[in-house]
């Protein structure tokens, strides 16, 4: 029988809490949605009392609940729920100092990094990550209190969208090594000091790091000086990565094919060719990013580059199908979970380096917290579409009529207030052959239209 991740006298220590009625965990929840057998159920209060799914939650097969209040299930009583799951994250990390903890942070590509730093720890031993995007005060000790104790390797994806965020996660989660994947305009609307004020919340990672710990850095990034300058303040040493030389790990050559792209590069003198299933051109700074993080959390080259080969688009973030249609098939190119201005040109970019049977074409949805110049940033795109030959702009939301107006006529696939109501806008002027990305950010439901496009697989409906 396996160890149990939490018995009630450990959840009662660490938290400060009451047993009442003994129980073993297999896991932490905070949702009585997703809750699986055996979890302990925190019942944290927030728009919905946790306290009301009690019921739910024992039908369910709860093992227990960590309670404020008395409740008719097994439960550990706190003062205060979520003060109890950041005592109970901090417990889990201190009962495992073996583990080697890293952290992911930055504007663009952090949940993709972070997913391919975790294939390459699972593939090196007893990992632990964090799942969807659980990177905010409530999804890092979340993360950190579902870490069994003879984990080897841990990384936490960690965002933020106001300064003084990122500082109490990397604290919780004191890690090994950090990374941040580049800045750039995103939660602007939050930032009186623009850009510099979004540079300088992320190298808040630096407030947790251990003694000597490794930050990674992307030296092609404007704000690369002020945070080297941050991190080594905070007792780090830099590793960097980008295109210039004399970097830890130089991108020299990026190729993409049927198959996904090869990365040329050099790291630490050495000349490296590897194989990687993304097409996305700005997957040549990411797979160094997660080469020198991987190795940071001693994880060897070998094993490294064997994840890297083997690690998938994610849904939503890339991800890519063949839709079957009348006549033939058509290619769709998921990018709808988030967007902004850099992202938005990596995607464009990429799509304007493929070979295409048909079209290309782009479906763009409203990019969101860009303050006050973003009519100008969704403006701006005109040139990356014109620049990528992009034949056909479907644009959704009240930010992208900016872009809408910008375009060429002869671009110009069609507008609407909605994705809801572009869908059927784009579905109807699909063709075999055609390349189709769909971005935006995930507030303005651009995923609604991919599922649209997805919806007209002939595949699936046989």
């Amino acid at each position: 029988m396996s160890e149990p991740l939490w018995t009630a006298d450990e959840i009662a220590a660490a938290t400060h809490g009451q047993v009442v009625g003994d129980f073993e965990a297999t896991g932490v929840s905070i949702d009585s949605r997703s809750l699986e057998p055996g979890d302990l159920f925190v019942a944290l209060t927030g728009a919905r009392d946790g306290h009301e799914f009690i019921v739910q939650i024992t039908d369910k097969g709860a093992a227990g609940a960590l309670v404020s209040k008395p409740v008719a299930t097994p439960a550990v009583l706190v003062e205060d729920t979520f003060r109890g799951l950041e005592r109970l994250g901090v417990a889990a990390r201190e009962r495992a100092p073996q583990a080697r903890r890293g952290a992911v942070t930055g504007s663009v590509g952090k949940t993709s990094v972070t997913r391919a730093v975790e294939a390459g720890l699972r593939r090196a031993g007893k990992a632990h990550a964090s799942v969807k995007s659980y990177n905010n005060h409530i999804g890092v000790p979340l993360t950190l209190a579902r870490m069994p104790r003879d984990t080897q390797r841990a990384v936490f994806e960690v965002g933020m969208n106001h300064a003084d965020e990122i500082t109490p996660l990397s604290r919780f989660i004191r890690p090994h090594a950090v990374a941040i994947t580049t800045v750039g305009p995103v939660h602007l609307e939050n930032f009186a000091d623009g850009e510099e004020g979004v540079a300088r919340a992320k190298a808040e990672i630096f407030a947790g790091l251990e003694p000597a710990g490794v930050a990674v850095l992307n030296a092609d990034n404007p704000w690369f000086p002020l945070l080297k300058a941050e991190a080594e303040k905070a007792g780090a040493r830099v590793w960097s990565f980008g295109t210039g030389e004399g970097l830890t790990a130089q991108l020299t050559g990026f190729a993409a094919n049927a198959e996904g792209a090869t990365v040329i590069a050099v790291l630490r003198g050495e000349t490296l060719s590897f194989p990687i299933l993304q097409t996305g051109v700005h997957w040549g700074l990411n797979s160094l990013c997660v080469l020198l993080m991987l190795e940071a959390l001693d994880v060897d080259r070998e094993t490294a580059l064997a994840a890297l080969a083997a690690f998938e688009p994610i849904e939503g973030r890339g991800a890519e199908r063949v839709i079957k249609v009348p006549g033939g098939t058509f290619t769709l190119v998921d990018e709808s979970y988030n967007a902004n201005p850099v992202s938005m040109q990596a995607a464009l970019a990429t799509l304007g380096a493929r070979d295409v049977a048909g079209r290309r074409v782009v479906v763009l949805t409203d990019m969101l917290e860009l303050g006050p110049k973003s009519a100008r940033f969704h403006s701006d795109l005109a040139t990356p579409i014109a620049a990528a030959d992009i034949d056909l702009v479907f644009c959704a939301g009240p930010l992208m009529k900016s872009l809408w107006d910008a375009l060429s006529p002869t671009r110009r696939g069609a507008y609407a207030e909605t994705a809801a109501e572009l869908a059927p806008l784009v579905v109807s002027a699909m063709r075999a052959g055609d390349v189709v990305m769909v971005k935006g950010s995930n507030g303005s439901k651009a995923g609604v239209v991919a599922a649209a496009l997805g919806a007209l697989d002939l595949e699936e409906q046989v």
